[in-house]
C-alpha cells in the first residue's frame, strides 16, 4: 500500500527529544501559567510532563533550501495533589507554538529552534508548503506566480509588445541555463511513455537505447533535464518546449517535496513525466499529482505571460477581422491561435487553451475533430455553457442519446432538429444552409450562435487521465485514447429565436395536411409525395439509382419492398419523420429495434433526411450499412 510520506511525521520522529526539552524549559519558566480546575486534588503540587505532542506543523517556504516552520506542541501534564495526604492528581494540556528553521540540502541537521511561545490558535506562515513540502498554490495566485518566475529568470518576456512587433519569446534551453540545468535528449523509454525526467541527484539511470534494443546505465548528473527527442509526435501534451519548461517548474517549485521524500528514501533521484499526463516516481501519490498539476498550470503561463499574450491576441483579432473584412471574430479566431503559436513558439493547442483561459471564449470552437473530420471553427454567448459541456459529439453519441434520453428523441423525431457537422442544430433557414456539392451546412449565423440553436451535452472523461488535463481534453476533442461519456444537457438556458420557431411551425403545419392526405395505399402515397415534391418515378430513380419499374412494382403490390429500397425513397423524397414513418407503415416495412443496422435507418430518416442522398449513404456507409443489402 503507498505511503504518503509527511513533513510532520517525520519532524516528529526525528526530533522528538527537543521538543520534549523544549516543553521542559518552557514548563520550568512558566509554570504559573497553567490553568489547573480542581477537580480532583485539593492544592496544586509538583508536576511531571506525561507526553509532548507536535499536533500540527505549518510549513513556509524560504529561499534557496531553507525552510521555517511552526509546530503547534500539546504538553499533557500531571498534577499531583499538594496534600500528601492524598495521592489523587488532576491533568491538563498545554499548548505552545515553537518556531523553527532548517535546510533541506542539509538534510535538517541544522534544525534550530527559534522562538517558543504560547500556542493562540494562529500561526505566522506566508508562502505556505503542504505536508509534503509542495507550495500552495490557488488558482487565482497562478498569474502572479508565472510573473514572479518571469521576473527572477526571464523579465524580457514580460515587456509589452508594440504594435506590429513580435513578442519576446521564452527560449526554453535559455531558460534551462539561466536557472543552472543542463538538457539532455534521450529517449527514456522505448516508448516513449515518459517524455521528461528531472534529475535532483547523479545518478546511474536506466535509458532506452536503440541500436542494442535495451535499456542501457546511463550516468546522469544532478540538475539535468532529459527531454525524450520524439515528444514533438504526441500533439496532444504539448511540444519540446513545453517540457522543458515544465521540468524547470518542477525544479523551482518542487525541489524541497524531493528532498523530503530524499530524506525517507536516499536512492530517489528524479521525477518523471509520462505521456499520459502524471508522474512515474517512488514519490507518493497526493504530492506527485499537486506537483504535476502545478507543472501543468504553471508551464504555459510561463511561456505566454498574461499581458503580452493577451494584448497581441487583441491586435491580431482587429488585425484579421480588418483584412478578411469578417463579420464575427470565429471567421478569425483560428488565423490568431496559429500567429500566436508562431509568436510565442508553442502548440496550436497551447495556444488556444491560453486564450481560453484568459477570456477569449471564441477560441474553444476551433481546431476541433470528431469522427475523423475537421470541424469548422464555431463560437457562443460567453458562458452560455460550461467548461465540460459542449455542442459537438460524435455521430454514435449523437445516435445514443437519441435512444437513451427521451426528451431529445422528442426534440428530434420531427425532424426540429437535424444532426449536421456534428451539432443537433435547430432546422431552419437563419441556422441551416447548403454547401456547394448539395450537402447541408451550419450557416455562418449559426456558428456564430451556437448557444441560439444548437443542443448542448455534457461531458464526463471515462478513461483513466489526470484531472489537470481535463481542460485540454474538453478544449481539444479529437482523436485520442481519452473516452467521454456524453449526456443531452435537458437545458433550456438557449433557443432559437421566435421568427425561426414560427417558420418551423408553418413548416410542420405542411407536413401535417400531407400526412392527413395518405391513405392505406401505397401507390396513392407515392403518387401524392411525388407531386408534393414535383417529381416523377424517372426523376426518383435517377436520384436514388433504382429502376423506375422497381419503385412502381414495389408500391403496386407486384413486390414486397424490401427495408432498405423504401428508406431509399424516402431519403430520395427527403420526407421528414413524420411522413417516412406514415410511408413505411403502408408499404409494411418496420424497423425493428433490435437491428442495430435498423437503428442507423432510423437514426439517418430522423436528423439527415433533408441530406442529398449521397450524404445519406456516406452516413450510413460509415456505420457499415448498404441500403441496397437491408
Amino acid at each position: 500500500m503507498e505511503t504518503t510520506h509527511s513533513f510532520t511525521e517525520y519532524i516528529k520522529q526525528r526530533f522528538d527529544n527537543d521538543f520534549w526539552k523544549v516543553a521542559e524549559d518552557y514548563l520550568e519558566n512558566n509554570s504559573s501559567t497553567l490553568n489547573i480546575n480542581y477537580n480532583h486534588i485539593h492544592k496544586i503540587g509538583d508536576y511531571e510532563i506525561q507526553n509532548v505532542k507536535v499536533e500540527h506543523i505549518w510549513v513556509e517556504d524560504k529561499q534557496n533550501m531553507d525552510i521555517e516552520f511552526d509546530a503547534a506542541v500539546s504538553i499533557n501534564v500531571i498534577i499531583n495533589d499538594g496534600n500528601h495526604h492524598y495521592d489523587n492528581y488532576d491533568e491538563t494540556i498545554k499548548w505552545i507554538m515553537v518556531h523553527c528553521s532548517g535546510n533541506l540540502d542539509n538534510h535538517l541537521d541544522d534544525f534550530e529552534i527559534l522562538e517558543v511561545s504560547e500556542y493562540n490558535g494562529k500561526n505566522r506562515v506566508k508562502d505556505a508548503l503542504d505536508d509534503s513540502l509542495v507550495p500552495y498554490i490557488s488558482n487565482d495566485k497562478l498569474e502572479n506566480v508565472a510573473e514572479e518566475f518571469l521576473k527572477k529568470y526571464y523579465p524580457e518576456v514580460l515587456k509589452v509588445p508594440q504594435s506590429g512587433i513580435c513578442p519576446e519569446w521564452l527560449d526554453p534551453s535559455s531558460l534551462a541555463l539561466r536557472m543552472g540545468l543542463n538538457i539532455i535528449p534521450k529517449t527514456i523509454k522505448k516508448d516513449s511513455s515518459v517524455f521528461g525526467q528531472i534529475y535532483f541527484e547523479d545518478t546511474i539511470a536506466k535509458m532506452y537505447d536503440k541500436n542494442t534494443n535495451t535499456e542501457v546505465e546511463t550516468k546522469i548528473p544532478g540538475k539535468t533535464i532529459v527531454v525524450d527527442p520524439n515528444i514533438h509526435l504526441f500533439r496532444n501534451l504539448g511540444s519540446v518546449n513545453n517540457t522543458i519548461v515544465h521540468e524547470c517548474v518542477h525544479w523551482e517549485k518542487h525541489r524541497k517535496a524531493f528532498k523530503l521524500e530524499q530524506l525517507y528514501n536516499e536512492s530517489l533521484s528524479c521525477i518523471s513525466c509520462q505521456v499520459v499526463g502524471g508522474i512515474e516516481t517512488q514519490i507518493s501519490r497526493q504530492s506527485t499529482e499537486f506537483m504535476e498539476r502545478q507543472a501543468n498550470q504553471l508551464a504555459p503561463r510561463i511561456q505566454m505571460p498574461k499581458t503580452p499574450f493577451s494584448i497581441k491576441a487583441k491586435e491580431y483579432i482587429a488585425k484579421f477581422m480588418r483584412e478578411l473584412n469578417a463579420s464575427h471574430e470565429i471567421d478569425v479566431m483560428e488565423r490568431v491561435i496559429d500567429q500566436l503559436a508562431t509568436d510565442f513558439v508553442v502548440s496550436r493547442q497551447s495556444a488556444k487553451i491560453r486564450l481560453v483561459e484568459l477570456g477569449f471564449s471564441n477560441a474553444i470552437g476551433t481546431f476541433n475533430y470528431i469522427d475523423g473530420q475537421y470541424v469548422k471553427a464555431h463560437s457562443f454567448k460567453k458562458d452560455s455553457i460550461k467548461i465540460n459541456q459542449t455542442f459537438t459529439i460524435s455521430a454514435v453519441d449523437a445516435a445514443i442519446q437519441r435512444a437513451a434520453n427521451m426528451e431529445l428523441r422528442q426534440k428530434t423525431q420531427n425532424g426540429d432538429y437535424l444532426f449536421i457537422e456534428n451539432h443537433y442544430v435547430f432546422n431552419s433557414p437563419l441556422y441551416v444552409g447548403k454547401n456547394d456539392d448539395g450537402s447541408l451546412a451550419l450557416t455562418d449565423y449559426a456558428r456564430a450562435h451556437m448557444n441560439e440553436c444548437c443542443l448542448a451535452f455534457d461531458l464526463k472523461i471515462t478513461s483513466k487521465i489526470e484531472n489537470e488535463y481535463f481542460t485540454i481534453c474538453y478544449l481539444n476533442r479529437e482523436n485520442t485514447d481519452v473516452t467521454f461519456e456524453v449526456t443531452y444537457h435537458n437545458g433550456y438556458e438557449n433557443s432559437p429565436q421566435s421568427k425561426q420557431i414560427e417558420l418551423r411551425k408553418k413548416q410542420m403545419e405542411e407536413y401535417i395536411e400531407i400526412q392527413k392526405q395518405m391513405t392505406g395505399d401505397p401507390e396513392q402515397c407515392i403518387k401524392l409525395l411525388l407531386k408534393w415534391r414535383d417529381m416523377d418515378y424517372t426523376t426518383l430513380g435517377a436520384e436514388i439509382d433504382i429502376d423506375p419499374k422497381t419503385i412502381s412494382r414495389n408500391v403496386n403490390g407486384q413486390t414486397t419492398p424490401k427495408l432498405g429500397t423504401a428508406a431509399l425513397i424516402c431519403f430520395g423524397l427527403n420526407l421528414p419523420p413524420m411522413l417516412s414513418d406514415r410511408f413505411l407503415d403502408v408499404l409494411g416495412c418496420k424497423l425493428s429495434a433490435t437491428k442495430i443496422e435498423h437503428q442507423w435507418i432510423r437514426e439517418a430518416l430522423n436528423v439527415k433526411y433533408p441530406e442529398p442522398i449521397w450524404k445519406i449513404q456516406e452516413f450510413l456507409n460509415n456505420m457499415g450499412i448498404d441500403l441496397k443489402k437491408v
